[in-house]
């Protein structure tokens, strides 16, 4: 969970005691605060019947929830609720008078364990974070992942695996693959927790006897390696496109996968998609960008107008929609001048790739 996306945050009060501390709280995020009908007062929400019903509508609609109260309940109520680990929201237990912060549910890839950390300050309490990379002052290949805004193939079997090893004193190499990224965007490897791994400088030269090795990488392969290898693919890759009226899904998703193969790029570094804003309405991008979960950005032919000079230009796009080229300047806006490759051209179709920060 993000707290720099305060508003995605659900907070529950049970008790007199319970409001008290949400009021302290708002001072220092922006809470959506629910209470029962005895305890409303300004600011505050009225639940939706009940305490439960209450959550269960915030529980598909917010990122975090803080419960104020016992934790036996907070745990009957949302136990109906659990999806999976990857996707349910945080969730957060205080007692009313703030001794104690618990992280209850989705304490890496939700944030449950970040926000009870930044809670617990505020309030002056204790964090109670039962975790087992936390609890032995590891890093967790999940909470890697979140930092980064990265995935893996088979993420659950990964992070399972990558973290049983860690707690169990396994040694697991990490490994920064900088190669295809430009020389200002670098990997974060200052802010991220790595506790607990073997830093390993080149994939020739393994330290000894690893068990497993975590590769931060875009490369759609890595070289044979005598060891298991987890290729953690941060999101990073932008890609503009220009499409004729009625191109269709399977022709965008042929040629993005295509352009990927060609660059040795995997496309799960998929960050997002753009076009010129006259595409907005265009199905198949909006398809694509349904299919891969990234967003669909849009540009104004004024904004590609004044990079359009730095690449070649067709009279045809400059009729259809104002400006001599549409995915290099897109790609060049989304990456801040980062192109990856060179752009594809088929069936009406241009696609240019970008790294972007």
């Amino acid at each position: 969970m993000n707290i720099a996306a305060p508003e995605s945050i659900a907070l529950f009060c049970l008790t007199p005691g319970g409001i008290r501390l949400a009021r302290r709280l708002r001072d220092h995020l922006t809470l959506t605060c629910y209470c029962s009908e005895s305890l409303l007062e300004a600011g505050f929400e009225p639940f939706d019947g009940t305490f439960a019903n209450s959550v269960a509508q915030a529980f598909d609609s917010h990122s975090a929830l803080i419960v104020i109260g016992a934790t036996g309940i907070t745990v009957r109520v949302i136990a109906p609720l659990l999806k999976d680990k990857l996707t349910d929201p945080a969730v957060i237990v205080i007692d009313e008078r703030g001794q104690h912060v618990i992280s209850l549910l989705s304490g890496h890839v939700g944030g449950a364990n970040a926000l009870t950390r930044y809670l617990a300050g505020v309030l002056e309490a204790d964090p109670v974070i039962t975790t087992a990379t936390d609890v032995n002052q590891l890093a967790a290949l999940d909470t890697l992942a979140v930092q980064l805004d990265a995935t893996l193939h088979d993420f659950r079997h990964a992070v399972k695996r990558v973290n049983h090893l860690l707690v169990c004193g396994g040694r697991v190499g990490l490994c920064w693959d900088h190669d295809a990224l430009p020389a200002d965007a670098r990997w974060p490897v200052e802010q991220c927790d790595t506790r607990g791994f073997i830093p390993v400088t080149s994939l020739a030269a393994l330290p000894a006897n690893l068990d497993a090795l975590v590769c931060v990488t875009l490369q759609s392969a890595l070289p044979a390696l005598p060891l298991p290898v987890y290729k953690l693919v941060p999101r990073r890759i932008v890609a503009g496109i220009g499409c004729r009226r009625g191109t269709s899904l399977s022709l965008l998703t042929e040629l993005l996968h295509r352009q990927f193969a060609t660059n040795q790029l995997d496309p799960l570094a998929l960050k997002a998609i753009g076009s010129i804003a006259l595409k907005g309405d265009e199905p198949a991008l909006q398809q694509l960008s349904d299919e891969y979960r990234v967003p669909f950005n849009l540009f104004a032919a004024s904004s590609l107008r004044e990079h359009e000079h730095r690449f070649p230009q067709s009279d045809f796009v400059r009729q259809t929609t104002g400006v001599g080229a549409v995915s290099q300047p897109v790609a060049w806006l989304m990456s801040n001048g980062h192109l990856v490759g060179d752009t594809l051209r088929e069936q009406g179709v241009t696609i240019t790739l970008g790294v972007a920060h």
